[in-house]
Parts: C-alpha cells; sequence; structure tokens
C-alpha cells in the first residue's frame, strides 16, 4: 500500500501520473454522463481528432522545457499543407511532396530559433510574428482559397490506427531524445537555470535554436496529418492549434516557465483535451461554453503548476 508521502513524491518526480489520474477522472464522468461516449466507433474517432494536437504538442515541448514558447505551429501546419497540396497538384511523387512539408517546417523553425537566440528577441513576439506571416503566404499561395480535387497515398496517413502509431512513434522518439540523448536533457537544463548551463562552457543558443527547429519540423509533420486528414490544402485551417498545443504540455505537467516536464505527459494532455472536446459535444453543450470550460480547465493545470514549482523550488 503506497502512503501519502510516497504517492506525493511520485507526482513530484513523474509530473504525468496526475494527468493520467485526471484523464482517468474525466474518462470515468464522460463514461457515465453519455453511453454513447464508450461506443467504439466514437472512441476511435477520439484518437484520430487527437493525433494532429498531439504531434503539435510533442514540438512545443521541447521548445517550453526551455522557457520558451512556439504560437507560430498551427499556421505553420496550415502553410505546410497548403504547400504540399500545390506540389500534389502540379503531380510530384508523395515522398517528394512529404520531404518538402517537412523541410518547410523545419525552416520555420530555424528562423524562428534565429530571432530568439541571435537576435534575442522575446519568443513570443518573434513566434507571434511569424504565425501571422505563415498564414498570409499560406492565403497568398492559393488566393484565399482551398486546393481540392487532390489524389495521393498520403491521405493512407488519415485512416484506421496509422494516427495513433504515428503518435506513438513521435513520443517514443521524443521520449528517447529527451532521456538518453545529451541535447534532450540539456533542454531542461536551460528552462530549469539558463545562465548556469551558459556558465558551465555549454553553448545554450545552439540548443534552443534546435528546440525551435524541432518545434517547426513536427508542425511539418503535423502539416502532413492535416492535409491527409482532408485531403485538401487548406490555408484557414488549423486556426487556435497552436493553443490546444500549449494547454496539452501543460495539462501533462509541464511547467510554462521551463525546465520540467514530460513527453508522456503532453501526451495525457492531449488526450485530455480531445476527451474533453468529444463530452462536451456529446452533451450538447453550446461551443461559446465549452470554450469557456476549457479556458477554465486550463487555468486551473496553470495555477496548479505554478504551485508544484514553488514548493519544488523550497525543497
Amino acid at each position: 500500500m503506497i502512503t501519502k508521502a510516497q504517492f506525493i513524491k511520485l507526482i513530484n518526480t513523474k509530473p504525468y501520473i496526475l494527468a493520467f489520474l485526471g484523464l482517468l477522472t474525466i474518462f470515468i464522468i464522460i463514461s457515465i454522463a453519455s453511453p454513447r461516449f464508450l461506443d467504439i466507433n466514437n472512441l476511435s474517432a477520439i484518437s484520430r481528432q487527437i493525433a494532429i494536437n498531439a504531434i503539435l504538442g510533442i514540438g512545443m515541448t521541447f521548445v517550453i522545457l526551455t522557457g520558451g514558447i512556439d504560437l507560430s505551429v498551427g499556421s505553420v501546419a496550415a502553410l505546410t499543407a497548403t504547400v504540399m497540396a500545390l506540389l500534389l497538384q502540379a503531380q510530384m511523387p508523395d515522398f517528394v511532396v512529404i520531404f518538402v512539408g517537412v523541410g518547410v517546417g523545419a525552416l520555420i523553425g530555424a528562423i524562428n530559433g534565429f530571432f530568439v537566440t541571435k537576435a534575442n528577441l522575446p519568443p513570443i513576439i518573434v513566434t507571434l510574428s511569424m504565425m501571422e506571416i505563415a498564414r498570409g503566404i499560406a492565403l497568398l499561395l492559393t488566393g484565399g482559397y482551398p486546393i481540392s480535387g487532390l489524389e495521393s497515398g498520403i491521405f493512407n496517413l488519415a485512416v484506421g490506427i496509422y494516427p495513433t502509431l504515428l503518435v506513438v512513434f513521435l513520443v517514443a522518439l521524443s521520449w528517447f531524445f529527451l532521456t538518453y540523448m545529451k541535447a534532450g536533457r540539456y533542454l531542461y537544463a536551460i528552462g530549469s537555470n539558463e545562465d548556469a548551463v551558459s556558465i558551465s562552457g555549454i553553448n545554450t543558443s545552439k540548443y534552443k535554436w534546435n528546440a525551435y527547429i524541432l518545434s517547426g519540423l513536427v508542425a511539418g509533420i503535423a502539416g502532413i496529418m492535416l492535409l491527409a486528414r482532408t485531403h485538401s490544402g487548406q490555408p484557414n485551417a488549423a486556426d487556435g492549434f497552436e493553443l490546444d498545443a500549449i494547454a496539452a504540455v501543460v495539462l501533462g505537467g509541464a511547467s510554462i516557465s521551463g525546465g520540467y516536464g514530460h513527453i508522456f505527459g503532453t501526451l495525457i494532455g492531449a488526450g485530455t483535451l480531445g476527451l474533453i472536446n468529444n463530452g462536451l459535444n456529446l452533451l450538447n453543450i453550446n461551443p461559446f461554453t465549452q470554450q469557456v470550460i476549457k479556458g477554465m480547465i486550463i487555468l486551473g493545470a496553470v495555477i496548479i503548476g505554478m504551485k508544484k514549482n514553488k514548493e519544488r523550488g523550497t525543497k
């Protein structure tokens, strides 16, 4: 039997444990409130729906661990999906389309990282600007209209279990990177105390830059899934997805100020948001009320996270 002290220690060392308990609680509540929730088709739909948010959340985790933020990921996903749709329209091979899509995301991430690390501009300003720039480019490329009537094997990535498999693969890869690779462990250290890391001789700018490149690259992968789901390039797609990605990371137990969090927590956070969205829809809750409820849940998660950060800082 686990004691209260042992339970508190477990939560402090593994923040995703508390996030998982929250996910389980929400799952039980919605299961009782709506019999349709446990329908296999509904559960399958939820797993597909959370895929894009989970993917964006993975990239966001890298940046938030350094104490930064990336508000451009939703626009980057829309831009990459739009660029890939244009390439498909031009009859380019699927592997070229995917390569270019991921490359566009990584390039934008590199630009964000440059202005954050080399120009010393605040991440929120840099990525907010890029959010508008990327969205504007997508609209310019399409004239504001979706690109449809496409045929591609890429669309199969949004069918059946493939979205879930992709998320599992990316989570596993990210976990290995953050746990066992020097570049990943440095992200935690930079978010905890960048000055101390810099004094020890580590090039903090390099690793922070890498975090933004990874965030952009992963947003490019999300763009692939966006294209696969919609079978079209929609310049206005993924609007607000950056906020859901941030919410997934925070709900997963990460500290918004950096240095603390876990990739498993981000996955749980994305799942929690997916359950909430699905449950509120099944219960026919007004969409505007849904926004209020989601905002209150996210605010509560941030408050709890800040309280735990203070507790860890006093120990």
